[in-house]
């Protein structure tokens, strides 16, 4: 009997082999050499194929949450090894970037040191870390504020919040609520300087999990409309070449309280206020939100920036010229939805 041999182009096991490894290949250089995206995709071709996550992946827990003390420690992600305890400075860089203006031309006011703070007197507790700058109020045991300019390199890092502790902020005098505070509280330990907003290194992600930058908020408003308005503000930040941020709940005495150690108020409303500067261009817009959840679009939220320092008491920008101040924190919602929306 003769041998038949097919005709035809035949691939064999070793060349789709080869094939499927310089695809990979392809794909890593694509994405700029960062292998997040490449393992998104491969993660995507085995939920097609019927294979699915990972029993972890499937059962980790909203990264939101405040973690209960079931494994002794406080984490943002339950998807660790237990030899990770504390956060390295060894992702996403090794040291802090250095601000620029991006290409575009400073005012004079904006060169004044601290310009971004919020007016604060001698003695208030002004707490200085490497992305971020707060004034703590030890009466309520959070912040009221805190201010620091989001910048492009920022926002573009690659370190992810995996593994990041929540912990007592060590530069407190008086001392900050403790991670233990928040537990079982039914409340979400809501950060105010976003941990998004501070990519760039392991360090400056891991100083956003101090105790004095987070502040009890429901676990609907967290994840949700809170959420919404942290990816709006980066968007913004990114668009823009760089905006400043001052954002903070509204404190007032009578405040409900948390905490088996701290008694921690829990704030009704938070607010956050953007500046954007390119001489002679600036514009500004404020937002004050309920700690609750909302389904409605983030310009409803859209409020004077005078009318959120009626609340708090806080003057914001204190350097800027006062007739440009006055104009630019008494806008109609209309003039600021319209400047920065569109």
């Amino acid at each position: 009997m003769k041998n038949v041999q097919r005709r035809g182009f035949r691939l064999r096991g070793n060349t789709l082999v080869l094939l499927f490894v310089f695809f990979l290949i392809g794909l890593f250089l694509h994405y700029g050499g960062r292998s997040q995206p490449v393992v998104a995709f491969w993660n995507d071709v085995r939920a097609l194929v019927g294979l699915g996550p990972a029993r972890h992946e499937r059962e980790a827990d909203n990264p939101y949450k405040a973690p209960e003390p079931t494994n002794g420690g406080d984490v943002a992600s339950d998807r660790r090894t237990d030899d990770e305890s504390e956060a390295s400075d060894n992702g996403g860089g090794s040291s802090v970037p250095t601000p620029s203006s991006g290409g575009k031309t400073l005012f004079t006011f904006e060169k004044r040191p601290g310009f971004i703070l919020p007016a604060h007197g001698a003695n208030d507790e002004i707490i200085e870390h490497s992305g971020y700058t707060l004034r703590f109020r030890d009466q309520y045991k959070v912040a009221d504020w805190v201010a620091y300019p989001l910048l492009p390199e920022e926002i573009n890092g690659d370190t992810e919040r995996e593994g990041s502790r929540f912990v007592p902020d060590p530069a407190v005098p008086t001392g900050s609520a403790l991670p233990s505070d928040y537990t079982r509280s039914g409340y979400d330990r809501g950060h105010l300087a976003p941990a998004g907003d501070f990519k760039f290194s392991r360090k400056m992600m891991q100083e956003t999990f101090f105790m004095s930058n987070m502040t009890p908020q429901a676990p609907q408003f967290n994840r949700g409309i809170w959420k919404e308005l942290e990816g709006q503000v980066r968007a913004w930040g990114l668009r823009d070449r760089g905006i400043y941020v001052v954002t903070g709940p509204v404190l007032k005495p009578g405040l409900p309280t948390i905490g088996k150690t701290n008694e921690v108020s829990v704030p009704e409303k938070f607010y956050k206020v953007l500046l954007y500067c390119d001489s002679p261009n600036i514009r500004m817009i404020g937002f004050l939100l309920n700690n609750e959840a909302s389904n409605e679009p983030l310009t409803a939220f859209v409020v004077p920036v005078s009318q959120i320092e009626q609340l708090t008491g806080i003057t914001f920008f204190p350097f800027i010229p006062a007739d440009m101040a006055q104009r630019l924190k008494n806008q109609s919602r209309s003039t600021m939805i319209s400047e920065w929306f569109n």
